[in-house]
């Protein structure tokens, strides 16, 4: 007896997308870079962000002052007579813009354009030797992923990213890519100039806050806060903006502020990084042998509001590649971060609650990080 074949077509169709979907997923999750290497004509439907989360769409765009010219902080100047002046134009630039560009900070050119450039060769290498470093661990010393949070992203951004945490770097140093074969070494002396800067930064940003100063010795408070920041984290985020087809429907990174004390940028010479200024967008120009710093959540959490983290995006463009290397300092990632007390008065009584970096990863692994969600959850009502 001939038994009957009983077809279902629409089971079946849906069973074909899921395949195909899933193979899709696991196309995006190699990042754009490889997207790129395989001839890539059209943006793909999982980069493609609602119109009005796109770069013309999101805040009206400045086109009159399409390039804001950041504060300029001379760093040889910190050391010399007029400290007090720059410290004066510190302050000003942490509570208007959020960000600035140091200039003469002493940091050789070479260990610079090194960095750029190892950074750039690493992205040129084999998709197979890339991946060995792909993680969904958090806290893992090493990992290599795509878009902004791979693992709750709804759209996808147009960047890859390797992740390097940087201190103990006796203890992190042997997990980082061994290909190309000095990027250990270029990124280690790299790590540990720019790490001194940051805590030669942060001694200034104290400075500015009123909590020491010319008159007025290192409190306690201060000299064990410098002792963290030197032991601090330190994660670097070497970026690669692949060219992109269609660059209009996309975003390299979605705004967004970034989480510790401050975040000290390396840049290439392909503008991208845009600020929120004044509810516009506007790009921030490269400033040659300068890094772009920023006042990260934890800084405004700590200076109980008077410096905020701002919003801040990344465009990309169709006919260059853009490399950056931003390197992300806090406090250990065991300690609290709290609001000063000696920021807390009845004028300006305490506004965030403490937070620590298992805070923060317990918020992105339970939510698609925007904005400044993140910051708006440590407010106090």
């Amino acid at each position: 007896m001939q038994v009957p074949i009983v077809m279902f077509p629409a089971i079946m169709a849906i069973t074909t997308d899921e395949t195909k979907a899933n193979d899709d997923d696991q196309v995006h999750q190699k990042g754009v870079k490889n997207l790129c290497e395989n001839g890539v004509t059209k943006v793909p439907k999982k980069y493609i962000l609602p119109e009005f989360d796109r770069a013309d769409e999101v805040l009206q765009v400045d086109l009159t002052m399409p390039n804001l010219k950041l504060p300029v902080i001379d760093f040889s100047e910190l050391q010399g007579p007029n400290r007090s002046e720059v410290l004066k134009s510190l302050t000003s630039a942490c509570e208007k813009y959020g960000f600035f560009q140091v200039v003469n900070h002493g940091i050789p050119n070479n260990v610079i354009s090194s960095m750029i450039d190892v950074s750039a060769r690493f992205f040129e290498l084999p998709i197979e030797v890339r991946s060995k470093y792909m993680s969904s661990d958090l806290t893992a010393p090493v990992r290599y992923g795509t878009s902004f949070n791979q693992n709750k992203d709804r759209v996808f951004c147009w960047r890859d990213f390797l992740k390097l945490v940087c201190h103990p770097s006796q203890d992190v140093l042997v997990h980082w890519p061994s290909y190309p074969t000095d990027m250990r070494r270029l990124a280690v002396t790299y790590a540990k100039e720019i790490k001194n800067l940051f805590v030669m930064l942060m001694e200034a940003i104290l400075e500015s806050l009123g909590l020491w100063g010319a008159t007025m010795n290192m409190t306690e408070e201060v000299e064990k806060l410098i002792k963290q920041f030197q032991d601090g984290s330190q994660q670097m985020v070497v970026n690669c903006y692949p060219p992109c087809p269609e660059p209009h429907l996309t975003l390299g990174m979605p705004p967004h502020s970034d989480y510790g004390f401050l975040t000290l940028l390396l840049q290439d010479d392909v503008e991208g990084l845009q600020i929120q200024y004044k509810e516009k967008w506007v790009a921030v120009q490269p400033l040659a042998s300068s890094f772009v710093v920023n006042v990260g959540d934890h800084l405004e959490i700590f200076s109980n509001g008077k410096y905020r983290s701002v919003l801040h995006r990344v465009l990309v463009n169709p006919a260059k590649s853009r490399i950056s290397v931003a390197s992300l300092h806090s406090l250990p990632f065991n300690s609290m971060v709290s609001p000063s007390p000696s920021l807390i008065n009845k004028a300006n009584p305490r506004r965030y609650k403490d937070t620590d970096f298992a805070c923060f990863l317990e918020y992105i692994s339970s939510f698609e990080p925007k904005r400044k969600n993140f910051l708006e959850s440590r407010k106090l009502l």
